[in-house]
């Protein structure tokens, strides 16, 4: 079976990629909505006792734990020694499951996966990218999303141009969605070709 990690800064398209992937049939495990589940189910009290006020009717409040978090490597620390342990096991279920249903690829959809050594369980690397001036127009138009905070994630993350350098693959959706699509039938191709 081979593992694709996929990944991309914030803001470069990396969500709407990974689902062209499924739309091909690739089965997509998907770290964020992993950690989403996660603050709604068995995380939040850990999480609630490492950031106490920060769950709300049993699940964590994303408003409340990200000013106790963001720009704080310690408290960040603190939050990934409960959460990734936990996404790790989602992966594990995720793997186990599609290679009993004799899946030939697969992939992981991790925004940190460089930053977490997470390239080190995929066999190549895809790299979602865009303009920086594309990025920071789609992501300052989001909801509650502010210059500090685009600011803050931005240094939590490795730099576009180190991820790109990383990279076995890359898709700049900055050509458009068409291009992309094109990127990921190539991206498939490719492996497949390797038996």
């Amino acid at each position: 079976m081979i593992r694709i990690g996929l990944t991309g800064s914030i803001g470069m398209g990396k969500s709407t990629t990974a689902k062209m992937f499924a739309a091909e049939g690739v089965p997509v495990h998907d770290a964020d909505a992993a950690v989403h589940a996660l603050y709604a189910g068995r995380a939040a009290l850990p999480i609630e006792a490492a950031f106490p006020g920060t769950v709300v009717d049993g699940k964590v409040d994303r408003s409340l734990l990200s000013p106790k978090v963001l720009g704080n490597p310690e408290a960040m620390k603190r939050l990934e020694a409960i959460v990734h342990p936990l996404v790790r096991e989602e992966e594990a279920a995720f793997l186990k499951k599609a290679g009993t249903a004799g899946r030939r690829i697969v992939m992981m959809d991790i925004p940190l996966l460089f930053e977490t050594a997470g390239n080190l369980r995929v066999d190549v690397s895809v790299v979602v990218t865009a303009d920086a001036d594309i990025q920071r127009k789609r992501v300052l138009a989001r909801p509650d999303m502010s210059e500090e905070r685009f600011q803050a994630i931005l240094q939590k993350q490795m730099p576009d141009e180190e991820k790109r350098r990383r990279a076995h693959f890359l898709i700049d959706t900055g050509l458009g969605m068409a291009s992309a699509r094109r990127s990921v039938k190539a991206i498939l191709k490719a492996l497949a070709a390797r038996g």
